[in-house]
């Protein structure tokens, strides 16, 4: 795969300790990007900026903490970013989780809401200064096919009513194509670009934090799935890769673009989920 000249480019990458996450950094630190990698578990992140640094020969690969399922964590490793880093290049968004019952994080959001896309919003949002500033630059969201088939309740994104957890992965996946079409509208003309993907079905960690059945299945398909490798290189591909310099808005499978469900592109309800978006991060502030 040809890839843009990264020397003196900065990245960042969220859900860099394993899986996917894990397997991009390994990679985009072997095309030579100064590469940050974000994670929750302090040792765990020490541990993988230290493996990524001995096995790619890339010294200039560090670390930061944050749980991204919280409002005030996102803000706090956006501050962190911008007093530490002159740029941003790139900015994957790829930190996410099913959870099979419905739980809240401590600031009082549904978690499988608050991790997989008021993450990728708020963080994206966050450091929207310094990408611009640093364009021509790129945002790679990570979704998946689960979005398919899916609808969303605007006026129960937290599924207060009814909460499925593969459903409710599922409704995040749309959310993240959805923010995608609505970002790529507002930054038309600014260099910076956004696009979003599915890795395929992989074997990672993916379902390793619920009890029960899921965990049990996910375990007993895992010999079937494809590697992290593999899966990574989608997003490896429209981090870094000329073809797609310019391309914004789109949805990608295998390195190509894919046409996705038809919800995932209606640009009235993108710009309605923004500000729903927007005001459950003012709501949960205020309450905060």
């Amino acid at each position: 795969m040809t890839t843009v000249d990264l020397r003196g480019k900065v990245c960042l990458l969220t859900g860099a300790t394993r899986g996917i996450g894990l397997a991009a950094a390994d990679a985009l630190a072997r095309i030579g990007v100064t590469l940050v990698l974000v994670g929750r578990d302090p040792a765990r992140v020490r541990e993988t900026v230290r493996s990524v640094r001995s096995a790619t020969g890339n010294g200039h690969v560090e670390g930061l903490v944050a749980d991204l399922s919280l409002r005030s964590e996102v803000r706090r490793l956006a501050k962190e970013v911008r007093a530490r880093y002159p740029r941003l290049d790139i900015l994957v968004n790829n930190a996410g989780a099913i959870f099979t019952r419905r739980e809240e994080t401590t600031e009082g959001t549904e978690k499988t809401l608050a991790l997989n896309h008021l993450g990728y919003f708020l963080l994206t949002l966050e450091l929207l200064d310094l990408l611009k500033a640093s364009a021509p630059s790129r945002v790679v969201n990570v979704a998946s096919n689960a979005h398919r088939g899916m609808r969303l309740d605007l006026d129960d994104l937290e599924n207060r009513k009814n909460y499925s957890g593969l459903r409710v992965y599922g409704q995040s996946k749309l959310m993240n194509l959805l923010f995608t079409i609505e970002l790529a509208r507002r930054l038309s003309g600014t260099g910076v670009t956004v696009n979003t993907l599915h890795p395929g079905v992989v074997a990672t960690g993916f379902g390793q934090n619920t009890p029960g059945l899921f965990k049990s299945l996910v375990r007993m398909a895992a010999p079937l799935l494809t590697t992290p490798e593999k899966g990574a290189e989608t997003l490896v591909y429209l981090a870094t890769s000329p073809e797609v310099a310019g391309v914004t808005g789109k949805y990608f499978t295998k390195s190509r673009q894919e046409r996705p469900s038809p919800t995932s592109r209606d640009p009235e309800l993108a710009a309605k989920l923004w500000e729903a978006s927007e005001r459950l991060v003012a709501a949960g502030d205020a309450a905060a």
